[in-house]
């Protein structure tokens, strides 16, 4: 039997999916494990290492089983960037990986986050990258860094247990702040000021190399063929990007995950507060990414904490969100004068800001539990009109083609709501597993089912449904704008306030 199909597996932030893809970017089979969180304190946000290769190889397990092992030619991995582990050298962790939603390292920000870092990581200082944290293990937990051997990123961990090799690419690892993206390489000062050597982190390989082959033993266990090429993809943002077919310029992908990531291709590096820089799924190429340190995490706190809502209570087949929905889409635009500012874990582009946090601002009696559904989503859009508004000054020209995906993505509502705000068509992935499928599109090209991975891109990616402005919302939306994009500068200055006395 020929091996036609390809197996992408996605270690995000809460779960691990495996999907065994053909060579038209159909999911022929998934598997998927949860795993947890732990908010240590606010602002410290923590994760069981162990989880990811649990939740990995028990994902594996069942694709592979319901796709037949014979079949597949590549697996390649994504995964939940800057987050990182320190492990011994057993490969046992240390203490628990610290994740990218982790902003205590703030000082560290203030204090180490130069222009020549920038300009070298593609990174504006914020304590989003792993080395501000490395720099605050150096001096919060001494003797962490003394006694790690290994500094590994999540694909870096999971290629490790799948082949015994600590290896990961330069699109993985580069979101931790350590490489040089000009020279796709680690940058030397930035390892020694973090205490570590390049002997402490995994060997970089360009997106969509292979890493090895899969033990024997590991093998066995997931029902994987014997040799299987293991294949290091990249960040789950770049990933994401490439199952959009996000490889020329002019287009871009929105994620609306987790966190909210937005992407356009670029083939020359450049730098700006208006965009953080990351190592491109195509190897030799960047991607020019905002973030915003929100997305359906937002909604999920909402569902979770104020919506009073009760899975259990409601009846079959509905979900609090789809409720919730319901009640919004009555709702006016702009939420009768509420307005919601999304940061629940920090601004990120295009402040940089680690001290701010969500609020609600203009909030009276006539407002309910519909009006702030809608308003968390309608910040959501407005944040990226914003920064989509931001990159297209930066780099001159303007972004044509909007690709969405991700969890909210699935929202009716929340992507009329994007496409009004924005004053632009927005169109639906085909595949909402983007994320996934660009893991696959490199395991395709890896093992030779395509000639290369732009070639794979075109083959396995598509679009299904566009979303086109109200031009009368929009125009609303547009003065709605110029208030909110006013509340964090008013802001800026009681955030920090609040960090330095409320502690």
């Amino acid at each position: 039997m020929n091996s036609d199909l390809v197996i992408g597996v996605d270690c995000s932030t809460t779960a691990c999916k495996a999907v065994v893809w053909d060579q038209t970017g159909k999911a022929i089979a998934t598997g998927r494990r949860s795993y947890g969180l732990e908010h240590v304190r606010s602002g410290w946000v923590e994760q069981n290492a162990e989880d990811w290769w649990t939740a990995t190889s028990a994902a594996i397990s069942e694709a592979t089983a319901r796709a037949g092992k014979d079949r597949i030619a590549a697996l390649a991995i994504t995964h939940q960037r800057e987050t990182f582990v320190c492990l011994d050298d057993a490969g046992r962790a240390i203490r628990p990986a610290i994740t990218w939603m982790d902003i205590r390292a703030t000082d560290e920000v203030e204090e180490f986050g130069t222009p020549d870092v920038h300009r070298i990581t593609g990174k504006p200082p914020n304590p989003t990258p792993a080395w501000y944290k490395l720099l605050w293990l150096c001096k919060h937990e001494p003797d962490t860094i003394k006694n790690t051997k290994h500094v590994v990123d999540v694909v870096g961990y999971l290629v490790q247990k799948l082949t015994g090799e600590w290896v990961t690419s330069w699109a993985c690892a580069d979101p931790l702040g350590l490489v040089d993206l000009q020279q796709f390489d680690y940058d030397e000062n930035l390892l020694e000021m973090a205490g570590l050597s390049r002997n402490k982190v995994s060997r970089l390989l360009p997106p969509g190399a292979v890493a090895g082959q899969v033990s024997s033993d590991i093998a066995t266990k997931l029902g994987l063929p014997k040799g299987l090429p293991i294949v290091v993809g990249a960040g789950d943002g770049q990933s994401a990007g490439l199952g959009c077919n996000v490889t020329a310029p002019g287009r871009a992908y929105l994620n609306i995950g987790t966190g909210t990531v937005s992407g356009v291709y670029s083939a020359h590096y450049n730098h700006s507060m208006a965009y953080r820089t990351m190592g491109g799924p195509v190897p030799g190429t960047y991607i020019f990414e905002t973030f915003i340190g929100g997305g359906t995490q937002n909604v999920v706190w909402f569902v979770e904490e104020l919506s009073g809502l009760d899975k259990k209570g409601l009846e079959q087949g509905e979900t609090p969100e789809q409720i919730l929905e319901s009640m919004a889409a009555k709702v006016p635009a702009g939420s009768e004068k509420l307005l919601c500012l999304p940061y629940w874990t920090g601004a990120m582009t295009p402040y940089w800001d680690g001290h701010a946090r969500g609020a609600f601002v203009g909030l009276s009696g006539v407002h309910g539990k519909a009006h702030m559904y809608r308003a968390i989503l309608e910040s959501l859009a407005l944040e990226e009109r914003l920064l989509t508004g931001g990159v297209e000054a930066a780099i001159g020209r303007n972004i044509d083609d909007i690709i969405l995906l991700g969890g909210g993505a699935r929202s009716p509502l929340w992507c009329q709501i994007i496409a009004d705000v924005l004053g632009r068509a927005v169109k639906l992935a085909r595949e909402q597993e983007s994320t996934a499928l660009g893991a696959g599109i490199h395991a395709a090209a890896a093992s030779g089912l395509f000639k290369d991975i732009r070639t794979a891109a075109d083959a396995m990616t598509g679009v299904d449904r566009s979303f086109e402005p109200d031009l009368e919302k929009h125009a609303q939306y547009t003065s709605i704008f110029e208030a909110y994009r006013s509340v964090y500068p008013g802001l800026k200055s009681t955030f920090r306030k609040m960090t330095e006395n409320m502690s």
